[in-house]
């Protein structure tokens, strides 16, 4: 029986590794969005002041594993089975619900999926020991008070961090400008040595607070001594950010470095329990009960044991920071969920990765008839004077960055006081959430959330909030039915379980590399957003939308086959798979139509804009053709899931024929578009012409054997259907070959 549970021991630290991997892909936007979005530094250079924090931040750390220990379950009730039963439920969960939010680029709290977790596991095993044992009850097995403080602090951080970031920002705004190096010449010393104490604060009071060298003597040194260091701290930073400046030393990007180490080092060192702290309670418990247990039993040893504080080896902390420092330097998961918050936050227009909601529209148009009522009542010259310091036709924004360095230190600074603030206040805040809501905060204030981008970006914000909401009830949910199968399955439901987990880490990543490689952003509109020459960037439009419209045909080819196989030959499976693509490519038009949208807008010049509307037609006609191939799936997936009769021989035989030459025509068109060869387009033209008279004799023939009452009537009207829908499908094609072909400007127009 112990080697069973010395095998769980050892899985535990084998998930934990794969936790820290995970984890610090989560975790890692919370001190690496602001000096990536702002460019304060090479990539490389960023990631090895962040590296260098993360692992100070855990080496030092003391390893105060509480919360796994007793902070959720009380371990004097439960035996020694029960909680490893727990624990090994909380590490299946967690690191697969991480996983998850990180293939999907969303950004959430590895707090709070512990906590939640745990709350799961030890529920479920509660109600199991309460029904039981009816002297105990759900009061005096669960530390409720410690999880309903974090759904608190959360609330109010997220409120805190949103609104009062903004205000912040919007005077730093005012102060500095967007053109900050004309404002600076004495205020940079302040504000650096404002931002420098503050970080130090939070260093010392967040990052360092549990580290193995903070004994109680230093730690009530730095309390009575706290304003003491602040002032000398501000004193010594603002002299030195003085001197560095007319040193023609950015300060800003020292404080945006700084900050960044700062925030990777209290990441490291506080929220090291959520990827390591189970399994070693797990150790401990195991220890325990190896060394003083077997002769009760695992079903008969309680764990009071774990209701002392651990001390952590030296040797799992260095290890633990190793595996963090390479996470870092690898995990493109860690990448996908940075630029999530970067792209919400930058500061110009761009590829919006979130559509819009009614949510997000009614919260627009609300704003809109408050910003509507103040401009009204303010003063004109108060007005004019406040837009004059928002005026963004001199920023200065490094080539490629998201936002200037003026905003990332705000960022960081505030992030890192208000953590600070909440942990003097004991309240447990999720730094994830903290420093996203700050991202977004300081956005809005900066005005980077025009009337053209508003509806997106607040999407985007609903949607990691809900993100949010969803990781905790999924935590919860989840952990609870899986520690239930565990204390009811036994050694089979371990094994089964584990292997379960590892499916479903290899499916993600497998599934993550497609989606990102089908996702992959344009090179060719990168450059386009980029470039200044306007030639060049004409250049670069057509060939951008050649490259978009050769997608569409590609999908219409690919899947106006596949429906029309599958419906001819009954494959319900394959029709479904084909609607699925064809509500996807739907939201990809739409994405392509905005972006396009945007990037037209960094173009002038009177030769583009004569052509402009033929880009247009040819979005337009590509809409078209995928909403047509859905009108014809849709019907034939009906049909074919009702079990309705299908179509007699004589129908799948003609339909098949011109199906195929459909097809045919597809494939050539997309051909053309990729090699933007429109050289001889009327053997195009003569084929669809073709095409759609066959068609509409089919259509005739139809419509006859309907009139002489031949076969079913269901099925001559599903059959009048894809017809129809087949002649548009040919029609959109061809009018998207002349669109783009018009809109090369290469050949006649005509």
């Amino acid at each position: 029986m112990e080697t069973i549970y010395l095998c769980i021991v050892v899985f535990l630290f084998v998930l934990a590794i794969f936790d820290l991997v995970v984890g610090v892909s989560n975790d890692a936007v919370n001190f690496l969005n602001s000096a990536i979005g702002a460019k304060a530094a090479s990539f490389k250079t960023i990631l090895f002041i962040a590296g260098v924090g993360i692992f100070i931040g855990a080496s030092l750390s003391n390893g105060m594993m509480d919360i796994a220990r007793h902070g959720i379950y009380q371990p004097e009730h439960f035996y020694f089975a029960e909680i490893m039963c727990i624990l090994l439920a909380v590490m299946l969960t967690d690191v697969v619900l991480l996983d998850v939010f990180n293939s999907l680029g969303m950004p959430t709290s590895t707090t709070v999926s512990l906590v939640f977790e745990l709350l799961g596991g030890t529920f479920a095993l509660s109600l199991i020991k309460v029904r039981n044992d009816g002297n105990v009850g759900l009061g005096d097995l669960i530390n409720t008070d410690k999880a309903l403080s974090v759904i608190m602090a959360i609330f109010v951080s997220v409120a805190i961090a949103f609104f009062f970031c903004m205000l912040v920002q919007r005077l730093a705004r005012i102060i500095f400008t967007f053109n900050y190096t004309k404002k600076m010449k004495y205020s940079i010393a302040l504000f650096g040595g404002v931002a420098s104490t503050a970080i130090i604060y939070f260093m010392l009071i967040k990052g360092l607070k549990d580290s193995s060298f903070m004994t109680p003597e230093t730690k009530e040194w730095i309390h009575l001594h706290t304003w003491t260091i602040i002032g000398a701290g501000f004193v010594f930073f603002t002299l030195l950010m003085q001197l560095l400046h007319w040193l023609r030393v950015n300060v800003f990007k020292v404080v945006v470095l700084l900050g960044t180490f700062a925030l990777a080092l209290a990441f490291a060192g506080n929220d090291l329990v959520n990827f390591i702290g189970v399994p070693l309670a797990g150790l401990s418990a195991y220890t325990d009960y190896a060394a003083h247990g077997t002769a009760v039993g695992p079903d008969g040893f309680l764990m009071t044991s774990l209701m002392g504080s651990a001390q952590t080896s030296w040797y799992f902390l260095v290890g633990a920071g190793a595996v963090m420092v390479y996470a870092l330097s690898t995990s493109k998961k860690a990448h996908a969920v940075i630029k999530t918050s970067v792209d919400l936050s930058r500061q110009d227009e761009g590829k919006e990765n979130f559509g819009s909601t009614p949510m997000a529209r009614s919260i627009v148009r609300v704003s809109m008839g408050i910003a509507h009522g103040i401009t009204q009542v303010a003063p004109v010259g108060a007005k004019r004077w406040v837009n004059s310091r928002f005026d963004k036709n001199d920023a200065i924004i490094a080539d490629g960055a998201a936002f200037d360095l003026v905003r990332a230190a705000v960022n960081l600074v505030l992030a890192g006081l208000l953590i600070a603030l909440g942990t003097s206040m004991k309240l447990p805040l999720s730094t994830t959430y903290v420093t996203f809501m700050v991202a977004m905060g300081t956005s809005l204030a900066d005005r980077a959330w025009g009337r053209d981008s508003a509806v997106y970006r607040i999407t985007g914000v609903l949607s990691v909030i809900g993100g949010w909401f969803i990781t905790a009830g999924a935590a919860f949910t989840i952990c609870f039915f899986v520690a239930i199968i565990l204390h009811y399955g036994g050694n089979l439901s371990i094994f089964v379980l584990i292997a379960l987990a590892v499916f479903l880490l290899v499916r993600n990543q497998l599934m993550y590399k497609k989606r990102k490689a089908k996702n992959e952003e344009n090179e060719t509109l990168k450059q386009l957003m980029k470039t200044t020459d306007n030639v060049e960037a004409i250049g670069l439009m057509r060939k951008h939308a050649r490259e978009e419209l050769s997608k569409v045909l590609g999908f219409a080819e690919t899947n106006f086959e596949l429906t029309v196989n599958s419906f001819l030959h009954e494959n319900l499976r394959g029709l479904r798979r084909a609607m699925g693509a064809i509500k996807f490519e739907k939201q990809l038009v739409k994405q392509m139509k905005r972006t396009g949208t945007v990037a037209m807008s960094h173009i002038g010049g009177d030769a583009l804009t004569e052509r402009a509307l033929y880009y247009y037609q040819g979005n337009d006609f590509a809409s078209e053709l995928v909403h047509s191939i859905g009108r014809l799936c849709e019907p034939c997936l009906e049909h074919i899931d009702n079990n309705f009769n299908p179509l007699d021989a004589i129908q799948k035989g003609e339909y098949t024929e011109v199906s195929e030459d459909i097809v045919y025509l597809v494939q050539q068109c997309r051909k053309r578009l990729e090699n933007n060869d429109y050289i001889n387009l009327d053997v195009e033209s003569g084929r669809a012409n073709s095409l759609k008279n066959r068609l509409s004799q089919l259509k005739q023939k139809e419509l006859r054997r309907i009139q002489e009452h031949e076969g079913s009537i269901r099925v001559s009207m599903v059959y009048l259907t894809i017809i129809q829908e087949a002649q548009n499908v040919v029609t959109y094609t061809f009018n998207l070959m002349k669109a783009s072909r018009k809109f090369n400007g290469d050949y006649p127009v005509a």
